[in-house]
């Protein structure tokens, strides 16, 4: 703007320096040329009255003296032969002098440089006497001048243009001054924009005060998300991230494309061409679900949301689910195949009499088996299921006396001893529950343990936290099998566990009744040298 102002102002005092040069030039030259008229008139005057005494030839003068009859016939001329020269009736200042006694006229030389006054004055016989002077044309007296001039339009110039930069820094300092936070009427003419500051500023506020509000929420929102929370450019540039996303990715950078995962890099690309896509990333042991969204305004894609989420959990189970069913379809199938090719042999009568019984037995033993497994089942299902139980203070000691005693006639068989020590423990449990719990552990450590050995069962308290120990003088369990035992079917010597009738689901059980409770489970094996399991209950304060 400033400079818009000093190159207005300095135009327009160009602009008048030129016409006023022009102007005062003119009427200089005009006045000039007047002055010389009237120097003319003054000498014909004079000239007049001398021609009465002298000849013509004797007039002394400066200017041209030329001497022209009424006809137009030069009569005498100071310069040139009066007989060479043409008629001059037709002459401008000749014509005016016979009608009205002077006449007047002026001519420009060969050159404009220079420019001719003629002054005629008729006589009282009839004669005009005409006087010529020459002087120098307003263009010559302006070349004549014209460094004194072009001094004088320079200094001119100058100090327009200095008195330009003052006046448009007067003009501009008040209004560069004006505050945007509290703009003031300096000028009138700028109450206008002043006004609209105003307003603008206002609308500005609020508009900043809603953003403001709308950013917290949306802070609050996505940083509260257990979900990770990604919003990028069209360029792959990460505009916001939350907690979450910072956690469950791994350690990226600012743009898409230099994370890591291809997986995460795919998904965005694919969301940026306007198209939803979610995908798998496996990190390590973790799995996270990966959901690329599209941002649209006006139909165009702007942008992309990726959300992450944890998903492991979910992948776990199904992946058990998926080997559980695996599991179930193979264990049903062994003994529903046994008693299907013993039935079939014994329908078509190929089995002798005396192998009848035997058949039979195998039969029944595989019945027991086939059943003791769909029990297993069912009570895992319905700890899964959690639903109503009855829950109850339930005595430790004694339902390990109950479950001992129901197992003697097993243990017997191996000449197996079974031992239990401690006192009295309630906890506050489902008493069916805890019985199977308690039963598949002392079940295991007879199956499992050696021809002659023992089983002890400890119930106690630790750090006011209810126990129950099982301990067995078994085959034990390798250490790299010590943390699959408690999965659903699985089995450290699967021919072993199949010839005593093990299904596969005990410890699965043990570890979804101790869950139920809150209790925690502890295993210490080695190989040969038997099994203690304990689990720990817990404090006394949260189980009454």
């Amino acid at each position: 703007m400033t400079g818009k102002i000093i190159r207005s102002s300095f135009s327009l005092a160009l602009l008048v320096l030129l016409a006023g040069a022009c102007l005062f030039s003119g009427i200089l030259y005009s006045y000039y040329e007047k002055q010389s008229f009237a120097s003319l008139s003054q000498e014909a005057l004079q000239i007049r009255q001398t021609l009465e005494y002298i000849a013509p030839d004797q007039i002394r003068s400066s200017d041209r003296v030329t001497l022209i009859a009424s006809d137009g016939t030069v009569l005498y001329d100071s310069v040139a032969k009066a007989t060479d020269m043409d008629n001059h009736l037709s002459r401008e200042e000749v014509a005016c002098a016979l009608q009205e006694g002077t006449g007047t006229s002026s001519h420009y030389s060969s050159t404009v440089l220079k420019k001719n006054l003629y002054y005629a004055l008729r006589l009282q016989n009839g004669t005009i006497l005409r006087l010529s002077r020459e002087q120098s044309s307003l263009g010559a007296m302006l070349l004549n001048m014209a460094w004194p001039i072009a001094v004088t339009v320079a200094g001119l110039l100058l100090l327009a243009a200095a008195l330009s930069v003052r006046l448009a820094r007067q003009i501009t300092k008040p209004i560069n001054a004006i505050s945007p936070d509290d703009p003031q009427n300096v000028y009138p003419e700028l109450q206008p924009l002043t006004q609209r500051l105003r307003q603008q500023k206002d609308t500005i506020r609020q508009q900043m005060d809603e953003l403001g509000k709308r950013m917290r929420e949306f802070s609050a929102m996505t940083e509260n998300m257990s979900e990770g929370f990604l919003l990028i450019d069209l360029h792959g540039q990460v505009l916001t991230e939350n907690h979450s996303a910072a956690t469950l990715l791994p350690a990226g950078a600012d743009n898409i494309a230099k994370c890591r995962e291809e997986q995460l890099r795919q998904a965005a690309r694919q969301a940026l061409a306007g198209q939803r896509c979610e995908r798998l990333l496996q990190q390590g042991e973790r799995t996270l679900s990966v959901i690329a969204s599209p941002v649209l305004e006006s139909g165009q894609v702007t942008g992309a949301v990726v959300l992450t989420m944890d998903v492991t959990e979910r992948e776990q189970r199904e992946k058990l689910r998926r080997e559980f069913s695996a599991n179930v379809s193979h264990e049903l199938k062994t003994p529903l195949t046994s008693i299907s090719g013993f039935a079939e042999l014994m329908s078509q009568g190929l089995v002798p009499e005396d192998k009848v019984r035997e058949f039979s037995r195998d039969i029944q033993k595989e019945c027991v088996r086939l059943t003791n497994l769909v029990e297993d089942i069912m009570d895992l299902s319905r700890m899964e299921e959690g639903g109503e139980m009855e829950w109850e203070g339930v005595d430790l000691y004694a339902l390990c006396d109950e479950v001992l005693q129901s197992l003697m006639p097993v243990a017997n068989k191996q000449e197996i001893s079974l031992h239990l020590a401690g006192d009295e423990q309630t906890v506050r449990g489902v008493r069916q529950v805890l019985h199977e719990m308690i039963y598949n552990l002392c079940d295991n450590a007879i199956k499992y343990n050696r021809h002659g050995g023992s089983v002890t069962v400890t119930v106690g308290e630790s750090g006011h936290r209810a126990l129950v120990t099982v301990k067995d003088t078994g085959i034990g369990i390798p250490y790299d099998h010590q943390s699959r035992v408690f999965e659903r079917f699985y089995r450290v010597d699967k021919s072993h566990s199949r010839a005593i009738g093990g299904t596969g689901l005990g410890l699965s059980i043990v570890k979804h009744a101790a869950a139920l409770h809150d209790a925690e489970v502890k295993l210490q094996s080695q190989p040969e040298q038997g099994t203690v399991i304990t689990v720990l209950f817990p404090g006394n304060e949260q189980n009454m």
